[in-house]
């Protein structure tokens, strides 16, 4: 079979066909108990479309003209969908448009990880409200707990967000956060495996959900990024360490241990009697201890380095896009992604040159492959796992998900 490269589906296609495509065939349902995914399924459809008249609300998720009349009228009366004025220039009476109202939910995203923590607030749209970092190496946690309570506190009392519409707080951190010995680890920073951050974070009122922060990143970018796209992708998040997100026709999937995606720990030798493994070099630290050992053990800011240093951060997207190289064939292969998206906290120039020798290299040991997807840069990179730990609280209680039928009605 021939080799081809292909393109994240969806390019060329019309808006509405992209609406298909990120809501995997956005439809209702009539089955008993499918009220509240009905809501879930329309409040998607007017988020994609706005604005849209019921009619076509209608025509898109397949329900009734008077279900749509009933679920409009509450998702208004909840304040989460407003009329934005009358299509005219049709036959028969003008339709009432209808769009989703901005300050209709909130929700909050923390991002945490061993050189920062990073904190968003979204409005309904996916807008970004408010977005803090702090550049904190290896945060402890009662520098989170302080680091949210001085924030929150900071918002509540500038009014301009309503915070009884706070959907939740969504976390986004590495999975075995204290025990990956990375450089530079803080002996106490093991702490991290016995606390319930839940707990941790609970104390404002708000429901706190837990994600991987690749996972979350991948969520970000299938709902706010090339998502609206490419419906089937790999995520690779270079951050401190090196983590994956897997989404496949239009789902995040987590595995069953939650764990799919984790391909920074792949072996790559033995150090002593330490593996070494694939996030020792392809990550922000990996990319640190290069620098380090090539004579520049501090940098400064990495998009506005010297030549020298440039030089050498050249030599490590080099080895980093070798080492990529045969993990990312093989995802290639077993799920035939749309696209392969790279982001984090790596400099956009330096990503885009990691995608560059990795779309080189799978030519050149790739021929045999039956399709090559794209490797690009995503389109959430940096702050990608804090918006996708925002989303959480909005799917949870207002996004159209599989299990949706298996909740109780609303």
């Amino acid at each position: 079979m021939s080799t081809t490269e292909r393109r994240p589906s969806g390019v060329g296609v019309s808006a509405r066909d992209r609406v298909n495509l990120l809501s995997n065939g956005l439809s209702g349902t009539n089955l008993e108990r499918g009220s509240s995914h009905n809501l879930r399924v329309t409040l998607q459809a007017i988020r994609l479309n706005a604005p849209v008249t019921k009619v076509e609300l209608a025509e898109i998720t397949g329900l009734t003209p008077p279900s749509i009349t009933n679920i409009a009228r509450k998702l208004s009366a909840d304040g989460l969908i407003v009329e934005a004025g009358k299509r005219r220039g049709e036959r028969g009476q003008p339709a009432l448009k209808l769009v989703i109202n901005p300050d209709g939910a909130f929700s909050i995203g923390v991002n945490i990880d061993r050189d920062h923590i990073t904190m968003v607030i979204l409005d309904f749209l996916g807008e970004l409200r408010l977005r803090i970092v702090e550049n904190i190496h290896f945060p402890m946690p009662d520098q989170v707990r302080d680091f949210v309570s001085r924030n929150l506190d900071a918002v509540r009392a500038a009014g301009d967000i309503d915070m009884s519409r706070i959907a939740g707080i969504g976390v986004a951190m590495p999975d075995d956060f204290g025990g990956v010995d990375l450089p530079n680890r803080p002996g106490e920073f093991g702490i991290w495996e016995t606390v319930d951050l839940k707990h941790l974070l609970g104390e404002h009122g708000f429901e706190v959900m837990i994600e991987n922060d690749a996972t979350a990143a991948a969520i970000g970018e299938l709902q706010f990024g090339h998502g609206r796209v490419a419906q089937t992708f790999f995520y690779l998040l270079v951050s401190a360490g090196l983590g994956g997100g897997l989404v496949i026709d239009g789902y995040s999937v987590s595995g069953s241990s939650g764990r799919s995606g984790e391909i920074g720990f792949l072996p790559i030798g033995r150090a002593r009697r330490r593996p070494v493994v694939l996030q020792d070099v392809v990550s922000l630290s990996g990319l640190y201890s290069h620098l380090a050992e090539a004579g520049f053990p501090d940098p400064g800011p990495l998009d506005r380095m010297g030549t020298d240093a440039t030089e050498a951060a050249e030599q490590w997207i080099e080895k980093a896009a070798d080492l990529l190289t045969d993990p990312l064939m093989v995802i290639n292969t077993l799920i035939d992604p749309d696209a392969i998206f790279i982001g984090g906290r790596l400099p956009a120039g330096l990503v885009d040159r990691l995608c560059d020798r990795l779309a080189l290299n799978f030519r050149h040991r790739g021929a045999s492959l039956p399709a090559r997807a794209p490797i690009r840069r995503a389109d959430l990179a940096e702050d990608a796992a804090a918006i996708g730990a925002a989303i959480l609280p909005f799917s949870n209680r207002f996004l159209p998900t599989r299990s949706a039928l298996m909740k109780i009605d609303a």
